[in-house]
């Protein structure tokens, strides 16, 4: 299994797992620097929380987060994605030649589908049962999940492509925890599912489970201590036939993603 690894960096003071650890742009960057050095092929970088409790944050807040780092670590070479949903901080990252976009809505609004298609950025494009805006607490059945996630992309590809852009350029991600509502078996379901995602579109999939509550209410362990029920998941996922995955400890992904190819190729060749 190829997978290529985003590590999570969260410039922020509300992100479920590492809030405020890293809003000093020099604990930003070290943290940066050892998700790239532990295996991560780009880093994933937000500004703004999106789990149910974070507080709302003002696009010139997060430009002025993002501006603490990001172009060091474009001079730098790294391939950046920035995590937001905000029109004027996508706008502000394309201008900088970021390498991704990453919307939790999706790209919804057309008003920014003729800069997307002026870029070269891939992006992208995560489904979600909120649609707008940060994750909330929304029952939705596990037997709906998978046909409501294929029915939402089906709408933003045709919309986006239909803009101009290119659908070699789409990156699908099902969401996962919280943006597929409060019961936990709809992240599951969406998991197991995956190939039926696969076939539907023809785009590489990305996913994201690190530390998710829905992991967590099994094991009873905290966020940082989730990385083996973490490791679980994101292995299943491969195996599934992630493209990408997106982790807070890529170092970790990476030695297990290694150890599973050695031994199924030693099982091949048995």
């Amino acid at each position: 299994m190829t997978v290529h690894l985003f590590g999570i960096l969260y410039i922020t003071e509300d992100s479920f797992s590492d809030g405020g650890r890293f809003l000093e742009p020099a604990a930003a960057l070290q943290h940066a620097r050892a998700l790239i050095a532990g295996g991560a092929d780009a880093l994933d970088i937000g500004a703004a929380s999106s789990n149910p409790e974070a507080t709302g944050v003002a696009p010139e807040i997060e430009i002025a987060r993002l501006q603490s780092v990001v172009p060091q670590l474009l001079k730098d070479g790294v391939a950046i994605s920035i995590d937001t949903f905000s029109q004027d901080v996508q706008r502000w990252a394309l201008n900088h030649g970021v390498a991704y976009i990453n919307d939790i809505q999706g790209f919804p609004d057309p008003e920014i589908y003729p800069a997307l298609a002026a870029s070269d950025a891939k992006l992208i494009v995560m489904h979600s049962v909120q649609e707008q805006g940060r994750a909330t607490r929304v029952e939705v059945s596990p037997e709906e999940i998978v046909p409501r996630c294929i029915a939402f992309f089906e709408r933003r590809i045709a919309a986006l492509t239909a803009a101009g852009i290119d659908r070699s350029r789409l990156i699908l991600d099902p969401g996962m925890g919280f943006f597929l509502g409060s019961n936990p078996e709809a992240s599951f379901t969406m998991l197991n599912e995956l190939p039926q995602l696969k076939r539907a579109f023809g785009l590489p999939v990305l996913v994201s489970v690190s530390r998710k509550s829905f992991l967590r209410r099994i094991t009873g362990r905290d966020a940082r201590q989730s990385g083996p029920a973490t490791l679980a998941a994101e292995l299943f996922a491969a195996q599934k036939g992630a493209d990408h995955i997106r982790t807070h400890d890529p170092a970790a992904t990476l030695d297990a993603l290694r150890v599973w190819n050695a031994l199924n190729a030693r099982h091949s060749g048995s």
